[in-house]
């Protein structure tokens, strides 16, 4: 019995690229952004899905509504999907962060660095990979979105593709995107990634 997972990054709000906003609240999805999310949800509309889980955080919950209304649920509050506590960073422009050394040594070094008070890129992973067993042992033979945020995302895809941590930048997680594996007893496969869903 397997489990088919849809990763699924929120959709864009107007501070994609330029803050990092963490888990800094009030960050709302913006027109576009909400165009997205109702393409995210048609593009979902087919599939079995069981279960809409999505992060606390708004930009994640916006995302989400659509598409569990499309499957005549409301969505599933999950912390454990949330953004990385980046601690100290969070809020800060991109560009206020290129002269820290801390921010050089965590984008060199996920495996060994954290954030100022926040918490590793390993630490994610391991609530994203809880969240999806508890999700399969509940779901199998069925479909389960997951609405979360990039690095969070790609964590869950690097252990399940058994490649260290420190290979996130190999991997594309774009706003409106759609990973998709299928997870069982005996292992896991990725289907699809970045499967960018245009409105």
């Amino acid at each position: 019995m397997t489990t088919t997972f849809f990763l699924v990054r929120h959709a864009a709000h107007d501070r994609v690229g330029t803050v990092l906003c963490g888990r800094m609240p009030g960050v709302g999805l913006g027109d576009f952004g909400k165009a997205q999310a109702r393409a995210l949800a048609q593009r979902l509309a087919g599939e079995s899905v069981a279960s809409v889980q999505t992060s606390p955080l708004e930009r994640a919950v916006e995302t989400a509504e659509p598409i569990a209304a499309q499957i005549g649920s409301a969505p599933e509050i999950c912390d454990d999907i949330t953004e990385i506590d980046f601690g100290g960073w969070t809020g800060k422009s991109f560009d206020m962060l290129t002269d820290d050394r801390q921010w050089s040594t965590w984008n060199c070094s996920r495996s060994t660095s954290r954030p100022p008070g926040g918490e590793t890129m390993l630490e994610a992973q391991a609530r994203i990979v809880r969240a999806m067993e508890r999700q399969r042992r509940l779901h199998g033979g069925r479909s389960v979105v997951l609405v979360s945020h990039s690095d969070v995302i790609k964590a869950a895809l690097l252990y399940h593709l058994g490649m260290p941590i420190d290979a996130y930048t190999r991997l594309e997680v774009s706003p409106a995107s759609i990973s998709t594996l299928v997870v069982g007893d005996w292992g896991s496969k990725i289907l699809r990634m970045n499967e960018v869903i245009a409105p």
